[in-house]
């Protein structure tokens, strides 16, 4: 009996089943069912996006077929024209034998091979082909559109194509993880029928019903996935943390100097009451640049000093860290001196904890985590460290949460005696189907409400070919100055500060900015001129102080390879506005707060995300001026300038995260890796959706949630769904089921 865990090698001999597994780690009858088709070929194919070392599928008509004897080598070559009626492809056989007679005008055929360029023409040498006429397979004729799999070195396409026939000939019937009710009630094929309408369908439309099917299963799997999280989480106790009367939040409110925003108002009605209860409140935050997330998560954590616990706020940076620490103890002001001589009586401590403080300030600060004396414990990775111990951890607030590992936040939620609420942040707008997707076992919040008194911010691209657009920028920066108010300028790169260090290193706080655009192909991309160098911090900064229209202003500098008394120094400096003009790397992307800052220069903006410029233009406009974003790029890729445009035309984040979403892939939004992670094309892990596009199928994503949660709410472990229950568990790999687990 053949299943999906025969192996290949009885059902298409060794050789084949060698080639598969050698080259494409397809050893079982499953993992060639899982290659799929990257895409369908019609009867004719379109010839037109062609590049040089594509390996091209296509199927095409011969308009010309010349044979010649050859001048240098003994026998006849043949020359043929191919065409999809608009489009012409040449191919070279040097050896005319066997060719000559099977391509000739009029033939039509699938024809595989690499591009190549002979003079000023594409051309495919010595190409496979295979005539299309009579009865070749299912995979090469009229009756149905033709799979087009990625290329496995050894085998036509088309030989990719029967094999697979052959396996679903052999097989009677596979697992259905869908059940019955389910495809019932959404009119579903079953798993096998999809599988067929996959690989070798009659019609078009049979494959669109089986992709549909088979997004469904994604979606349903991985909520089903989620739900299970999230009824296992309901089922943990804690401390319900509530804020005394007279206390700390009360004291604080009382100071508050502007009013609180309904949203904000609304968000933390939301977390007292989970703070309150006895179940750990696992929760999302996620809002606009500037909505006033940090007044948000500093109230819940002097509700959880008030009930007699501890919070801790982990950023991914020591700059990020430090301007925490500064806000917050500047919004405190004597509540943050908590026994320290003309502290309030009610008063607690912020201390800090970062990788390069003093031995004398750690152990300081150390000590006052552990004896409970500090109620609120700032730091970065230093936090998580096995010599931080805190009397009573009842909270933990996440910043910028996509910044970290799944250890590192598991290991400062493992320092509470008992699981401790946690509350995680985010400036970056997030699509709703990538919340219910990727924090599906969270509850979310979202702010979109910019509080009273935020400044607009006008963006403009400015295209750095045209030096008087460029000089323009520079003067617009030095009126600002001007006026009293103050200028960041961003670059991709640190550069060299003359000191002999490189220019490319990386650091934990800061890494140079390489933007990569996922892409739906399944070929590699196509090689191009060496990229240009991009501009540099150092080389920015000596660019700015010899241009005339800034002189006399203070320029500085800011990255992550500079020690850290001296990136504090230049904030700080930059905060009292003793500096005119910052130029930095993305270490300012989050968190830094200077509302005196109003205008921004991204150098060679090109190089970076959408979400990303969305978030470094957000520093700007934080005051009662009008921000201005200029973002000045090289670029002639029509991608590129239309990606700018895109930023440039809007100021909704979250219009922006679904544009990034579609353009960097649901791979890199999701888990830091392309989807379609393996040579085999077996999907694995959040980042690794196949059929499902978070972009396109909400609605899907809805269905399977709701599905799932009626599933898990009637049969918490699946008893009932056998089949499903397997397909959740192998979702998702050892690394994967820990970040699910520990949240």
């Amino acid at each position: 009996m053949v299943d999906e865990s025969t192996r290949l090698d009885k059902l298409l001999g060794a050789r084949t089943a060698g080639t598969l597994a050698k080259h494409r780690e397809l050893h079982t009858v499953g993992d060639l069912l899982e290659f799929w088709p990257r895409r369908y070929l019609e009867h004719t194919s379109d010839l037109s996006d062609l590049h040089v070392g594509k390996y091209v599928v296509a199927v095409a008509e011969v308009k010309t077929a010349v044979t010649r004897r050859m001048q240098k080598r003994r026998g006849e070559m043949l020359n043929v024209t191919i065409t999809d009626g608009r489009n012409d492809v040449d191919l070279a056989f040097f050896k005319a034998w066997g060719h000559k007679d099977a391509l000739v005008p009029g033939v039509r055929a699938v024809f595989a091979g690499e591009v190549g360029m002979y003079r000023g023409r594409w051309q495919l040498t010595h190409p496979a082909y295979q005539v299309v006429e009579g009865d070749l397979g299912t995979a090469a004729t009229e009756r149905g559109p033709i799979p087009v799999y990625l290329q496995v070195k050894g085998l036509q396409n088309w030989s990719v194509a029967e094999c697979v026939r052959i396996v679903l000939d052999h097989l009677e019937d596979v697992p259905e993880p869908i059940p019955a009710t389910l495809r019932s009630r959404h009119g579903l094929p079953g798993r096998l029928q999809a599988l067929r309408g996959i690989h070798v369908p009659a019609a078009y439309p049979e494959v669109q019903r089986a992709r549909h099917r088979m997004r469904y299963e994604e979606a349903l799997v991985f909520q089903t996935l989620l739900a299970q999280q999230r009824a296992r989480r309901a089922a943990d106790r804690t401390t319900g943390r509530t804020p005394r009367e007279g206390g700390l939040l009360a004291a604080f409110d009382a100071r508050l100097p502007f009013e609180l925003t309904a949203g904000q108002r609304e968000v933390g009605r939301t977390l007292a009451e989970e703070m309150a209860r006895d179940v750990p409140m696992n929760r999302l935050l996620q809002g606009e640049v500037g909505s006033g997330k940090t007044v948000i998560a500093l109230r819940a954590m002097l509700a959880a000093v008030d009930s007699g616990g501890q919070a801790a706020l982990l950023a991914p940076t020591e700059v990020l860290a430090a301007q925490h620490h500064r806000s917050i103890t500047t919004m405190l002001g004597d509540l943050a001196e908590g026994g320290m001589l003309g502290g309030s009586a009610i008063g607690t401590r912020v201390a800090l904890l970062t990788g390069s403080q003093s031995t004398a300030a750690r152990r300081e600060n150390l000590l006052a985590a552990a004896s409970g004396d500090a109620g609120i414990v700032i730091g970065t990775h230093a936090l998580i460290q096995d010599k931080v111990q805190f009397q009573d951890l009842a909270l933990v607030v996440v910043d910028e949460q996509h910044r970290f590992g799944v250890e590192q936040r598991d290991a400062l939620r493992e320092k509470g005696s008992q699981p401790p609420h946690v509350l995680v942040m985010t400036a970056t707008p997030i699509p709703r189907t990538v919340t219910m997707t990727v924090f599906g076992d969270m509850e979310t919040s979202t702010l979109s409400e910019l509080p009273r008194g935020r400044s607009p911010i006008t963006t403009h691209v400015v295209p750095a070919d045209r030096a008087a657009w460029v000089q323009r920028t520079w003067e617009r920066v030095a009126e600002e100055v001007r006026a009293g108010r103050q200028a960041y300028v961003v670059c991709p790169r640190i550069g060299d500060d003359g000191t002999g260090s490189a220019g490319s290193a990386v650091s934990a706080d800061d890494e140079e900015v390489a933007v990569v655009v996922a892409t739906e192909g399944d070929d590699e991309p196509a090689t191009g001129p060496a990229p240009r160098e991009l501009a540099s911090v150092y080389g920015v900064e000596a660019v700015l102080r010899e241009n005339p229209a800034l002189a006399g202003l203070t320029v500085a500098v800011l990255h992550g390879r500079m020690a850290p008394e001296d990136k504090d120094a230049v904030m700080r400096s930059f905060t009292r506005g003793e500096v005119d003009v910052l130029v930095s790397t993305t270490v300012i992307e989050v968190g830094v707060d200077v509302p005196n800052a109003t205008v921004m220069v991204v150098v060679d903006a090109d190089r970076f995300g959408v979400s990303q410029l969305h978030q470094l233009r957000g520093r700007v406009g934080r005051g009662r001026h009008a921000g201005l974003c200029l973002l000045m790029t090289s670029s002639e890729a029509e991608s590129s300038v239309e990606r700018l445009e895109a930023v440039a035309g809007t100021n909704d984040g979250f219009e922006l995260a679904r544009l990034d979403l579609e353009l960097r892939g649901t791979g890199d939004v999701l888990s830091g890796r392309q989807s379609g992670g393996g040579r085999s094309g077996r999907a694995m892990g959040r980042g690794s959706f196949r059929f499902l596009s978070l972009v396109r199928d909400e609605e899907i994503i809805l269905q399977a949630r709701d599905d799932a949660a009626a599933l898990v709410g009637g049969d918490p472990e699946l008893a009932e769904h056998p089949v499903l229950a397997a397909a959740v568990a192998e979702r998702v790999d050892e690394e994967q089921a820990a970040f699910l687990e520990r949240g």
